[in-house]
């Protein structure tokens, strides 16, 4: 993870130990109760970033997922601040998979999506839910580079970032925190994409595992969490 992420971590109020990457634990992450059978995958934590032609792109991402889905599932969608969210009751139409809206101080599970909510930005720290109402970034509250980065130093290698469609930049600096930390990171395909800045952003940076059309960025994700043997010829590396 850059300098640049560790600083903005530490100005939330995150301790120098919290920024740390730390290694695979089963303290970590837990298992929802009614989902004892899910099997632990590699990658702890899937973050995605969207904003503008997000709910298509999200609503398209996470409609093949099952259930028991390995992993859990950190969502920044930038929202109007000034009026209550629908989203997440959007997105539970469109899935089998578990989707609230994240609250503060709640342990992480797999096999659930947590939505950050309007105006607050989303982070984890210690396996759990971190909400913060500190300043805007890239005019934006929730911020995708804020959750990015937290994941990364939370997960390491045992997270996947992924950046859809959008505008300006927002998702480019945390994609590269994932890589450097040795995460995985994923970009809508920017060709196919209803806004591709943000995707093109985030590729600019070179921190870019695969770039993926948005219809397999589920199926791609089953596969690299391990649901299904992993085919790398259904993306553009």
């Amino acid at each position: 993870m850059t300098q640049r992420s560790t600083n903005r971590l530490l100005s939330l109020g995150f301790t120098a130990r919290a920024v740390k990457i730390a290694p695979p634990s089963t303290a970590l992450l837990t298992l929802s109760t009614d989902r004892k059978n899910v099997t632990a995958s590699r990658f702890q934590v899937v973050a995605i970033g969207a904003s503008a032609g997000g709910l298509h792109a999200l609503a398209e991402v996470l409609r093949p997922l099952p259930r028991d889905f390995p992993s859990s599932i950190l969502v920044v969608q930038h929202l109007d601040p000034h009026h209550e969210s629908l989203l997440t009751q959007l997105l539970r139409r469109r899935t089998a998979i578990r989707v609230k809206q994240a609250e503060d101080g709640e342990a992480i599970e797999r096999g659930v999506v947590y939505i950050a909510p309007p105006d607050e930005h989303l982070l984890v720290e210690q396996g759990q839910v971190r909400l913060a109402h500190t300043k805007t970034v890239h005019f934006s509250r929730p911020s995708i580079d804020l959750l990015f980065e937290s994941v990364a130093a939370a997960y390491g290698e045992h997270c996947i970032g992924v950046v859809l469609s959008g505008s300006l930049r927002d998702g480019a600096a945390g994609i590269g925190a994932i890589k450097s930390a040795g995460g995985t990171t994923l970009v809508e395909d920017p060709d196919k994409a209803e806004f591709p800045s943000m995707p093109l952003a985030a590729l600019a940076t070179r921190s870019v595992d695969h770039v993926v059309p948005l219809q397999k960025l589920g199926a791609v994700l089953m596969e690299l969490c391990g649901q299904k043997p992993f085919n790398p010829g259904i993306v553009k590396s």
